[in-house]
């Protein structure tokens, strides 16, 4: 145009200039603007409107003003709306208030046009009472004015408002449309034990004849399926004619909110959808795939999981937040972390979720020291976590147990202020508990302003497995003079509380209240409670009973806690039965071996541990190493049993064998006995020690940590009775506090007794 020489009229200009505006170049537009020699609303309008729709409300506000100063063109009702519709979406309701008050003086407010955006903007700023005082005093009202006081009562969450306008509504004589029904639909849908209204609400629907609309069909899919009525929502999606993606969404959500309720068959219904979804040659949205990526979580469906990760790829969705956090959730549940961090790699890592998802991923698959380096490169790239992702690395540290790592990350909760948040408190808690500090724990839970079911029960357990188990048992009775309610983690925690204690009688009591009082299903680890329960006390034929009524007689976790007890209490031929059932139950675990092995022996029946051996050794099965660890110093040290390769090693053996020989001569010294029950330190011998890892880690913390400091260490496998005896000593001729923490129990050293006392 101007090449040609042309000179466009000021209507001309105006398009040009919505163009520009409608394109985001602003900057061309201004000069447009700027050059124009003329101007009147429409001119000042499109540029007011170009600005708000960039973001730039402080320039779209500018404008407004110098379009006010312009004595040669006045402000019409559509100046207004831009501007309250801009001051809306800023949430600038200091400058909303001020447009609100040039259109009353204007004397523009009063039309229904007007009165909707200031409506509007106040409701978006969450002004309700001065959205409803504009609505009352409203000289002209529409079916709009109706909708936006309606959605303002949705948007502040307040549905039983919301019905009681759309019931105002109808007794007016508004007509009741699309938008109306759709919203109150959508408010109403987080409603719990609302079926009244929601029937009423679909009787309205059908009455209007909106029951075909896809919109409000949704909306009675979304209500129905968050609630539970799954069939109502399958009838209403299957009459809704011409379905498109969005109901298709919603109906696939629905499957993906069910809870933990439904079957898996149920929920791979959604999988079914997407698939007609496909077949209809319907293009799947990201919200497609986030809710069914939900349901092949929830139902394990890992290999249809994948190939929805496939049609992710092609769809070109991979780098969605949403959809990656549902694939690294989807991986991490089955076990393939390394498939969950190369989605985490591949999605822009903005939102911190996506970093919890992972920490939480690594923290499951047994990864804790990825999922703190994890955390601290979050850190570094100055990203602010929230209280799931402490609460993710709190368990991190609860899986490794060390101290000093713990207390760092609780001085960051306190100082970040997530201290103040119960599930922080909670995961502390179990931290505190893991490394066997039950003062900080105990005083976690003191501080918790909001205590929950969660944090009784983790207060109970570290009670229960640091050798208080009558603290445990009194607490759990305050949980009901309280009146809190309980679940079966609290009813799991009074159990092992009883079994260290052999409360055979009171466990029972409580087993039985629990299926019969509150209806909760036992599950493996309940069963294996009461067995362990039953073993402590010497009734092992009364637990083996107990398994085979328990209906999990083909759990090798239950078998592993039986035989535990045959051996303590030397129930050998009853032990070896065990040791080859657990053989056919676990065939390629070398515990197993290992333990048939150790029973075969002591039953003195060589050929047959032989045997086992090689069958063992033909299989390429390998013994996992006993690994002790422990955290002295700021680092972490690493005792390996049987390794004699570290130089390290040698040294502190040279401790282990000095205090052993200072414990000895100090119960000689004092007349005591004590020696008989341990093994002199000179008759054992460098090899026989270094195959147990703990003596050397709690040598090495007797001698560098200070005498008033507990000594902690942490052991992947159970404790021999040799180890325990000499701990027993160490503790009391050192008149040192030492805490192991084996996967059976946690052991406190004091004094020369142990905290799970008879057990040995």
């Amino acid at each position: 145009m101007l090449r040609a020489g042309c000179r466009p009229v000021l209507f001309l200009r105006n398009n040009l200039l919505a163009a520009y505006s409608r394109c985001g170049d602003m900057r061309h537009a201004r000069l447009l603007f700027d050059g124009m020699p003329s101007r009147d609303a429409v001119s000042w309008n499109t540029l007011i409107a170009g600005y708000s729709s960039q973001g730039s409300a402080r320039l779209a506000l500018g404008a407004f003003q110098d379009a006010r100063r312009d004595g040669t063109v006045a402000v019409d009702r559509f100046t207004y709306a831009t501007v309250l519709a801009t001051c809306g979406g800023s949430r600038d309701c200091r400058s909303g208030r001020a447009a609100h008050g040039l259109a009353v003086v204007s004397g523009l407010a009063r039309t229904a046009f007007v009165t909707n955006s200031v409506i509007d903007m106040y409701a978006k700023c969450g002004m309700i009472d001065e959205v409803r005082l504009v609505f009352d005093r409203a000289q002209e009202r529409d079916e709009v004015s109706w909708n936006l006081l309606l959605s303002a009562y949705v948007r502040m969450g307040w549905p039983e408002v919301a019905v009681n306008v759309l019931v105002w509504m109808h007794r007016s004589g508004v007509k009741l449309d699309a938008f109306a029904l759709g919203g109150i639909l959508k408010a109403c849908s987080e409603l719990e034990d609302s079926e009244d209204v929601r029937m009423m609400l679909h009787g309205c629907v059908v009455k209007v004849a909106l029951d075909l609309d896809v919109f409000v069909g949704c909306a009675m899919v979304d209500i129905y399926a968050k609630n539970g009525g799954l069939e109502e929502a399958i009838k209403v999606f299957d009459r809704i004619p011409g379905q498109n993606v969005v109901i298709y969404n919603a109906m696939i959500a629905g499957f993906a909110r069910l809870g933990n309720e439904p079957c898996p068959e149920t929920r791979i219904e959604a999988v079914r959808l997407y698939a007609n979804l496909l077949q209809k040659r319907i293009r799947p949205s990201k919200f497609t795939f986030k809710s069914v990526l939900e349901v092949c979580n929830l139902t394990n469906a890992v290999r249809c999981g994948r190939q929805i990760h496939a049609h992710v790829i092609l769809s070109g969705f991979e780098d969605d937040e949403f959809i990656g956090n549902a694939l690294i959730n989807l991986y991490a549940k089955a076990q393939l972390v390394d498939d969950s961090l190369r989605c985490f790699h591949r999605t822009p890592k903005q939102e911190i979720f996506t970093w919890t998802s992972m920490i939480t991923a690594f923290v499951q698959d047994g990864h804790s020291v990825k999922a703190l380096d994890l955390f601290r490169e979050l850190l570094y790239l100055e990203k602010e976590p929230d209280q799931f992702t402490m609460s993710g690395v709190m368990n991190a540290c609860a899986a490794l147990s060390v101290p000093i790592t713990c207390e760092q990350i609780h001085c960051y909760a306190v100082k970040s202020g997530f201290d103040q948040f119960t599930l922080c408190g909670n995961s502390q808690i179990e931290m505190y508990r893991c490394t066997g500090d039950l003062k900080a724990a105990k005083k976690t839970f003191e501080k918790i302003s909001c205590l929950d079911t969660f944090s009784w029960s983790q207060m109970v357990l570290s009670y229960a497995v640091h050798g208080h188990e009558r603290e445990a048992l009194l607490l759990f009775k305050k949980m009901f003079d309280c009146g809190v309610i309980v679940n079966k983690f609290a009813f799991l925690a009074v159990l092992i509380a009883c079994s260290h204690q052999g409360l055979v009688d009171e466990g029972f009591r409580h087993y039985e209240s629990m299926v019969s009082d509150y209806g909760f299903v036992p599950d493996v680890k309940h069963i294996a409670c009461m067995v362990d329960l039953l073993g402590h006390v010497g009734k092992v034929s009364d637990a083996e009973d107990f398994i085979m009524r328990s209906g999990l007689e083909n759990n090798a976790v239950l078998w592993h806690a039986l035989l535990r007890a045959c051996r303590i209490h030397g129930d050998k031929n009853r032990g070896v039965k065990i040791g080859e059932k657990l053989m056919t139950l676990e065939p390629y675990a070398a515990s197993s071996y290992v333990m048939l092995y150790n029973l075969y022996m002591d039953a003195g029946k060589i050929s047959l541990a032989m045997r086992t051996r090689g069958q063992m050794r033909e299989r390429g099965i390998t013994k996992e190493a006993g690994i002790s660890w422990a955290e002295f110093g700021g680092s972490i040290h690493h005792f390996v049993d049987g390794d004699n390769s570290c130089s390290q090693k040698s040294e502190t053996f040279t401790r282990l064998e000095e205090l052993l020989v200072r414990v000895k001569q100090k119960t000689e010294n004092g007349g005591m006995n004590v020696w008989e029950l341990g093994f002199q330190a000179r008759k054992i011998g460098e090899n026989s020690i270094s195959k147990h890892g703990e003596l050397l880690a709690v040598a090495l913390g007797l001698s560098t940590s200070p005498n008033t400091a507990p000594v902690r260490v942490m052991k992947n496998q159970n404790m021999s009775s040799e180890s325990h005896e000499t701990l027993k000593l160490l503790s009391e001729g050192e008149n040192r506090e030492i805490m192991i923490r084996d996967p059976a129990r946690f052991h406190h050293f004091s004094q020369g007794s142990c905290s799970c006392r008879d057990y040995w």
